[in-house]
């Protein structure tokens, strides 16, 4: 009898111990899986370090030979007149002209007075931003001389600012989107009467950059945001 009581004892010890350790385990499985996930943002502005202006301007005539030699001497004139203003050979590119035949896909060639038009594209590439934004507003001058630029296209604005920098400036705003979501974190850790623990997961996304506006598109938003999941424990 006395056999059975003491194997009926261990047993039953045998069963507390293991439901304590089944009870400690699911406690601490349900302590690591409390979470919170936050987002840190971190958003700046700086000024575009590359801008990309095409000088367009058409010309209209039935005569080829004709077009091209007046395609030459505004072609020359805008170059002397970009060189004058600051700017290097180097930043200025020279395209081949686009000659359209307007008789060949035409339906009708009744209200055709000129036959050809041909588009000149000069390219100013530069780091120079400002000198460049200067000598746009002297578009006035080139008027004077007969040659009227084209500024937009299908309503758009045809120069193209760029911010080329973000490698440089990467790190520092990685780094200040996770100390924003480490502080929303600690803000709702505090409000639950909890503590922050370490990181669970952390997700950067993409850098975007966007234009401040559409009238400032040489001002760059730069803007990233980052994901972070914290443990939460008592």
């Amino acid at each position: 009898m006395k056999h059975y009581y003491v194997e009926a004892t261990i047993i039953a010890l045998g069963i507390v111990l293991f439901g304590t350790f089944i009870q400690n385990s699911l406690n601490r499985f349900v302590n690591k899986e409390r979470v919170v996930t936050v987002k840190g943002l971190s958003e700046r502005e700086f000024p575009a370090d590359k801008v990309i202006w095409p000088l367009i301007y058409k010309e209209l005539g039935n005569n080829p030979a004709d077009i091209c030699q007046s395609l030459e001497r505004k072609n020359a004139v805008l170059v002397s007149f970009l060189k004058s203003q600051g700017l290097s050979e180097a930043e200025v590119s020279v395209n081949a002209p686009e000659v359209k035949d307007r008789f060949a896909d035409s339906w009708s060639q009744e209200n055709i007075t000129n036959r050809y038009v041909a588009t000149s594209v000069i390219i100013v590439t530069s780091s120079q931003v400002e000198l460049v934004r200067r000598i746009m507003q002297k578009q006035a001058e080139l008027m004077k001389m007969g040659i009227a630029l084209i500024t937009e296209e299908y309503g758009k604005n045809i120069v193209k600012y760029e911010f080329t920098k973000l490698n440089d400036i990467k790190p520092e705003m990685v780094e200040e989107s996770t100390k924003n979501a480490r502080a929303t974190a600690e803000k709702f850790a505090k409000d639950s009467d909890s503590q922050l623990g370490k990181i669970r997961r952390a997700t950067q996304g993409q850098f975007t950059i966007t234009d401040r506006d559409n009238n400032t598109p040489h001002i760059k938003n730069v803007r990233v945001v980052s994901t972070i999941e914290y443990y939460i424990k008592d």
